[in-house]
């Protein structure tokens, strides 16, 4: 993509009628996500940080811009940039739909009571520690959410949602609304706060905005249909076509053959010795992955995938030295994906990056506070949301709030501030692995609390803290495939230079609300008409009852992470310090941090031969071809993210119709 595609326009105006579309859509998404991924069990609509929905929409409602603006010789019914802003309002609705906030939620405020028992003594446990309105006591409400409604599919939506027992969750929402509300706010502010420093000062790529980007720029450009008709841009785009074409048919119609996309190839190397870190590996074919690791810095995509190589391989060189650490010694976690001991490099690593990303911004959270408390005048040039002085008072007194909603729960202080402010050093550092590194789809490898228990232990966390904590974590900041703080440091980037910034920054705030709203009313229609049993959320069942079951431990019988997990924190702490000292000190360091904060996240599971394939096809066109060749090839690695999410849309849409669908993305 040359220079120009990826320039703003000077000024864009965006008008009311715009914000209005990207609410009207953002709420339909929220309304209809439940049943598409959970009731037909279709292509997600709104999994990780480029959700298929929004792009989809994005993309037809462009081409019928484009079309309509050359017929009728006008551009007054949308921009390229007013697209852009209703993209961005889809995407941060789609991602409170699903995995962001409502795929979980419900099952995390009944399970300690729909599935206690006599045997994991769970009500015994936690009915003392818990306040009676932070869970629902009804257990008539709670049968009927996971058995559904007697008469519930015979139903209308609109009759299901008038039968829903209302008056058991209204003061359990009231609760959790004052928690998600302050999260979000504080969000809003740190991201408000960092949005110059990372935006002007630093210059992030943000390889996930660049499609849309090149989208709205086509729209906007009087070149725009030659735009999107480049030769190498419809080469992309027939190679993910051809290839969900030839599959979905063959779901469909057996005799058809397929192209395989996963390749075990784990059964070619041993369980034990060197290389036994490799023995369940496997090799996804996504090419929107493809595209997007070719549109990330060659650095970060070359860091990503050496370091989930050199992570596995450290296993092995465990094995073959005999250093085999039993996964007892991690103690209790609560990490989504932790299993071994060694993971916990992870915590170690996170701290590290943090207070690195806090020196980098050293000079510009100096001016602020400078600002906020009145010794030093306020920069003119504002492109934030809101002034930083708000921003930087509004974290200060949302950690109070919310410290304060921990208090009312019944936790101690020490312990709520420690896991505030653990909440948001983990979510600051995973939006910086997504937005700079293009990563789509990204999971953390140990939660928050985590790190809390290993350097301060369990007696800390040994009763309502932990139990509030663990709860309060799978809410928001444990599961960030579908994250808000990374969509909203996005935002903040397509809103840079748009105006009127009231409009954009209000309709933002309404599109939350409108979503969250939205995504809990059809969540409770959904498993209120058919029962959570029959809708069979395995995933969001089972991660669930991991977390209950870890925190009855850390209740009943706290036990300690031996002292390997010390050592491997302390490990990870040491490498990142050398990896951010010799990426900051020397030029021609090859390595980007970054990189090590993924390397045990099941996501480069899936991801790390599309970061390979990108960064080496990145790497051969400067080689060969230096920055031509790179700027034509661009178009191919566009083409091959459009036409992964169009045939994503469109079997989504094939998947309403039939008993089965095509999964083009992963769940």
């Amino acid at each position: 993509m040359s220079r120009e595609i990826m320039t703003d326009n000077l000024t864009p105006h965006i008008r009311l009628r715009a914000i209005c579309i990207g609410l009207i859509f953002a709420a339909a998404i929220c309304l209809f996500t439940p049943i598409n991924n959970i009731y037909h069990r279709a292509t997600p609509l709104g999994g990780g940080h480029f959700p298929l929905a929004p792009f989809f929409i994005f993309l037809v409602m462009a081409l019928l811009v484009l079309i309509i603006s050359r017929l009728f010789r006008s551009r007054s019914l949308l921009t390229g940039s007013e697209l852009l802003v209703i993209w961005m309002q889809m995407v941060i609705g789609s991602g409170i739909a699903y995995t962001g906030l409502t795929r979980t939620f419900l099952i995390n405020l009944t399970a300690p009571i729909h599935f206690a028992t006599t045997g994991n003594q769970w009500r015994e446990t936690f009915d003392p520690l818990l306040p009676n309105a932070l869970m629902p006591k009804d257990l008539s409400a709670i049968e009927l959410l996971y058995n559904g409604l007697p008469a519930g599919r015979s139903m209308g939506w609109l009759e299901v949602l008038f039968e829903i027992p209302w008056q058991a969750w209204s003061m359990v929402f009231f609760r959790w609304s004052i928690f998600i509300l302050l999260s979000y706010l504080v969000m809003l502010c740190i991201i408000n706060l960092f949005a110059r420093q990372w935006i002007v000062n630093e210059k992030l790529n943000f390889p996930l905005l660049k499609v849309s980007q090149f989208v709205s720029f086509a729209v906007d450009s009087p070149d725009g249909s030659r735009l999107l008709t480049n030769r190498f841009l419809l080469i992309g785009l027939c190679v993910p076509i051809c290839l969900h074409l030839l599959n979905g048919l063959s779901m469909h119609f057996p005799s058809i053959p397929t192209l395989q996309t996963l390749v075990l190839a784990g059964k070619y190397f041993p369980k034990e010795g060197l290389l036994s870190g490799f023995y369940k590996l496997k090799i996804y074919f996504y090419p929107a992955f493809i595209g997007f690791a070719f549109l990330t810095s060659r650095q970060i995509s070359f860091s990503f995938w050496f370091f989930f190589l050199a992570g596995a391989l450290f296993y092995g060189v465990l094995d073959v030295t005999g250093y085999a650490v039993p996964a007892s010694e991690l103690g209790i976690t609560f990490g989504p994906t932790l299993t071994r001991p060694e993971e916990m490099q992870m915590i170690g690593a996170y701290g590290v990056f943090f207070v690195f990303l806090v020196w980098l911004a050293r000079h510009h959270l100096l001016a602020v506070s400078q600002q906020s408390l009145f010794l030093r005048s306020v920069d003119l040039r504002q492109i934030e949301w809101f002034d930083v002085r708000v921003s930087f008072w509004g974290i200060i007194v949302g950690f109070g709030l919310l410290v304060s909603w921990f208090l009312w729960q019944g936790m101690a202080p020490l312990p709520a501030l420690l896991l505030i402010c653990s909440f948001f050093m983990i979510s600051l550092v995973a939006t910086r692995i997504i937005c700079q590194g293009g990563i789509a789809y990204f999971t953390l490898t140990a939660a928050p609390i985590d790190g809390l228990i290993a350097i301060f232990g369990t007696k800390m966390f040994a009763g309502v803290g932990g139990l509030l904590g663990a709860i309060s974590q799978k809410v928001l900041f444990v599961d960030l495939r579908e994250s808000l703080m990374p969509s909203l440091l996005h935002a903040k980037k397509v809103h840079q230079g748009k105006r009127p910034t009231t409009l954009i920054f209000s309709g933002l705030l309404l599109t939350l609300a409108v979503s969250v709203t939205a995504s809990v009313l059809a969540m409770m229609t959904l498993c209120y008409r058919y029962g959570i049993r029959e809708l069979e959320l395995e995933w969001a069942t089972s991660t669930t009852l991991n977390v209950y079951e870890n925190a009855f431990r850390l209740v009943v019988n706290p036990v300690s992470p031996g002292d390997s997990v010390y050592t491997f924190t302390l490990i990870g702490a040491f490498v990142m310090l050398a990896l951010v000292f010799c990426y900051q000190r020397f030029y021609w360091w090859p390595i980007h941090p970054i990189g090590y904060l993924t390397a045990y996240s099941s996501a480069m599971r899936i991801l790390w031969v599309s970061f390979f394939i990108g960064w080496m096809c990145n790497a051969l066109c400067m080689k060969y071809g230096g920055v031509t060749l790179f700027r034509k090839m661009q178009f191919f690695f566009i083409g091959l993210v459009i036409g992964d999410l169009l045939m994503g849309g469109i079997w989504a849409i094939v998947g309403q119709f039939t008993f089965s669908s095509y999964m083009v993305l992963p769940d």
